[in-house]
């Protein structure tokens, strides 16, 4: 089990590696009052806040990672050789017993 502590030490450990590289900029000049712009909003959305205080932020990520994996294992054995030539040998199959009818 993935406890809350633990993920929000792994988001500050990204925050910080992000403020290092400056992938998030710092504050630059006056605070605008109401942004209007679609990037002046994003800027200024704290979106660590939000994976390091909210449930559902902070799992969000941890789900769509461990989803991920499972259904590439599943799309790897439905889409495998093997499983193609079962699937045509039943169409065909069916389709004999439907041309005897």
């Amino acid at each position: 089990m993935v406890y809350p502590h633990v993920l929000r030490g792994l988001y500050t450990a990204i925050e910080k590696v992000f403020w290092s590289k400056e992938i998030i900029a710092g504050k630059s000049g006056r605070h605008m009052k109401f942004p209007y712009t679609f990037a002046a909003k994003a800027a200024q959305f704290p979106y660590f806040f939000y994976l390091k205080n909210n449930a559902v932020c902070m799992y969000y990520p941890l789900g769509f990672i461990i989803s991920f994996y499972f259904i590439r294992k599943i799309h790897l054995i439905v889409n495998s050789e093997e499983n193609k030539r079962s699937w045509a040998e039943t169409q065909r199959r069916i389709a004999e017993k439907e041309q005897h009818h």
